[in-house]
């Protein structure tokens, strides 16, 4: 993975946040990073960025609670999407968190390891095969993901039109680290160490919350 797939993947983790003025203050440096990013890639999250230049901050707020916190089938859980509100849903999740604790990296207490958010910015700033096993091995997810956000018309249905695009195919090294993720057991540590330094192109803008 390059370091422009890396970056866009951040970006669109902080794009996939609750907006706020904070996110806003990072737009000029979201646009540069899609700018350096495959249209593919960048072509979706500047589109994305346009919207929220155009709107209102409390109607993008409103529209935010309205998708990912109300509704069920717009859910940024990954592992909602294949194991609903099941027991196995939470292993999954210490799968998740296990994954991250491995590599020492450290979500805090904001949002669960499973949030679409969080395995992109672990995806950048942690160990990219990882992220790169955890991401395609929930491909399907994300895709229902997209196809929900686009059948209520909503304009987050771009941000996850780039993040599908920066997936990798299924390599042998990729499905290795798949099967290695699976053989894992839950988490023996509660708590994680500090989270690794953010990526040189967007470093000046500060960490994601």
């Amino acid at each position: 993975m390059t370091d422009e797939i890396a970056a866009a993947r951040l970006a669109a983790s902080w794009l996939l946040w609750y907006p706020d003025t904070d996110l806003l203050a990072r737009l000029d440096a979201i646009e540069a990073v899609c700018a350096q990013a495959p249209s593919a890639v960048g072509t979706p999250l500047t589109r994305f960025t346009s919207h929220l230049r155009a709107t209102d901050l409390v109607e993008l707020q409103k529209h935010y609670v309205a998708t990912f916190d109300t509704k069920r089938r717009t859910s940024p859980y990954l592992s909602f999407w294949t194991d609903g509100d099941t027991r196995n849903r939470g292993l999954a999740i210490l799968r998740f968190k296990q994954a991250y604790l491995e590599h020492g990296f450290s979500i805090g207490d904001e949002e669960l390891p499973d949030h679409l958010s969080v395995v992109l910015e672990f995806a950048a700033r942690g160990d990219r095969l990882t992220g790169d096993a955890l991401l395609v091995e929930h491909r399907v997810s994300i895709g229902l993901l997209r196809e929900a956000l686009a059948k209520a018309e909503s304009p987050y249905a771009a941000v996850v039109d780039g993040i599908l695009a920066t997936l990798p195919p299924l390599t042998d090294e990729i499905r290795e680290r798949m099967t290695q993720l699976a053989r894992q057991g839950p988490p023996q540590e509660s708590v994680g160490l500090e989270p690794f330094a953010l990526l040189p192109v967007l470093e000046s803008q500060g960490g994601r919350r």
